[in-house]
């Protein structure tokens, strides 16, 4: 994401991409089952995004089905998490509920121009040591 430019894909792909890279965080392999109980969906919807997402280079599947992300599909979701961590702790701090800050969070992470992030995180990092960026989860 050179100069905070994020590709433009479709936001349930930054979805999909975010939650495989939390999952091969916390599992280290992760398979389409993994997604689809993540994510609440059926087995079927995520083969059919799994399958849009290889087909545009944002994801690689081995023969035993265990997905990886791409360096284009990590630079995503890597900005997206941040978004996310960000913008919930945030929010928390301001005194929204966890619970709504994280919803609230998984909407704006989106939305919001890389400019806003960008000046938003500059204001968060030089509050910092007020904030508690280890208490947010997804």
């Amino acid at each position: 994401m050179e100069g905070g430019t994020l590709l433009k894909i479709q936001e349930s792909a930054e979805n999909y991409l975010e939650t495989i890279l939390m999952l091969g965080k916390e599992k280290g392999n992760v398979r389409s089952i993994d997604i689809a109980t993540a994510l609440s969906f059926s087995k079927p919807s995520v083969s059919v995004a799994m399958k849009n997402l290889r087909e545009n280079g944002y994801i690689l599947m081995d023969k035993d089905g265990y997905i990886a992300l791409t360096e284009k599909g990590h630079e995503i979701a890597e900005t997206i998490y941040e978004r996310h961590t960000l913008l919930s702790s945030f929010l928390m701090y301001l005194g929204v509920s966890r619970e709504t800050a994280t919803q609230d969070a998984c909407r704006i992470e989106h939305v919001i121009s890389p400019e806003s992030f960008e000046a938003l995180k500059q204001h968060v990092y030089s509050h910092k040591e007020m904030m508690d960026f280890n208490d947010v989860k997804m």
